[in-house]
């Protein structure tokens, strides 16, 4: 059986433990009665976790201030010491989190993430450190920004969430406690029921993470865009791979992202740019080691690179 990871990202200050303190002190966290919680500090604020107000003594805290303790032996040695079944960490902000998914240990399994933000200093965060940005945004189920005032801009921040993920729930807390659900209308640039989904050549990095995102909604659907062909000896004999480079956030995480064509590779060339039409499939393929889209061409004609090669989401 897995074991439940609530996982709570943020950058110094942003409320974490505050988030962290009021969960423990709610009865309902605790309505099985049988939960042991380990809680895993990376992060000391000037905040501090009070035991003694917690809602059930089955509470154990650990600090973790070196991220070469974060591995999957010593993670799963501290849940152990403490026969824990289930897991609330801190981490710290200046570490990344898909650090952390690489180090857990195998049946350790994040059940919700949350993302707090100082909507007052983000701007600097992002500005200086769009990496840890970037990385913190591209997995939470929850953007929380606290410290909102009615000046601030919430069409920038939802802005700063929607560049890299149209999946987060966003929430924006007031200085005097009150809390706005986002609901700003953010539709996608291209029709998903269309009989035939055209995709801009200005929209591919759109189009490429909702398909990652909400991978069945493709499966059956017809698509025709322009992208680049990649050819290696691993492709179905055939078969190519097409997409375009993506940028999320700088020139050192460009990522060539694409999906498998299993048919027509004799009709197309390695680096060349084309005009595909194909229907997705959604299925199992030894290329991705996994299900994923699998595109099985209609058409295909040589076309021009655009005028920027690399796909961005701005």
């Amino acid at each position: 059986m897995d074991t439940p990871v609530y996982l709570f990202t943020g950058f110094l200050e942003a409320g974490k433990t505050k988030f962290l303190q009021d969960t423990l002190c709610d009865p309902s966290f605790f309505e099985s009665g049988k939960d042991r919680t380990l809680v895993l500090l990376c992060e000391e604020g000037e905040i501090e976790l009070e035991p003694d107000k917690f809602a059930s003594p089955d509470v154990f805290i650990e600090i973790i201030d070196d991220q070469k303790q974060v591995n999957p032996d010593k993670l799963e040695a501290l849940r152990r010491k403490h026969n824990a079944t289930r897991v609330m960490i801190e981490y710290n902000g200046m570490w990344l989190v898909n650090d952390l998914f690489q180090s857990m240990p195998e049946d350790w399994a994040v059940y919700q993430e949350f993302l707090f933000v100082d909507s007052s200093t983000i701007a600097v965060y992002n500005a200086n450190m769009r990496n840890l940005v970037v990385d913190k945004l591209s997995s939470c189920d929850i953007a929380v920004f606290n410290r909102c005032t009615p000046e601030t801009d919430h069409q920038e921040l939802h802005k700063l969430v929607r560049t890299i993920s149209r999946r987060a729930e966003i929430v924006y807390e007031r200085t005097d406690g009150s809390v706005a659900y986002d609901d700003i209308e953010d539709p996608l640039p291209f029709d998903v029921n269309a009989p035939v989904i055209e995709i801009g050549d200005g929209d591919y990095a759109l189009f490429y993470r909702d398909l990652c995102e909400n991978t069945m909604q493709y499966n059956g659907k017809t698509v025709t865009f322009l992208g680049r062909v990649a050819k290696n000896a691993r492709m179905p004999k055939n078969g190519f791979y097409v997409g375009r480079p993506i940028m999320t956030c700088c020139v050192e995480d460009i990522q060539f992202s694409g999906m498998l064509c299993e048919d027509g590779g004799d009709q197309v060339e390695d680096s060349a740019w084309v005009r595909l039409t194909a229907k997705i499939g959604i299925k199992n393929s030894r290329f991705y080691g996994r299900k994923g889209p699998v595109l099985r061409m209609i058409s295909v004609q040589p076309d021009e690179a655009p005028e920027n090669p690399v796909a961005t989401f701005f």
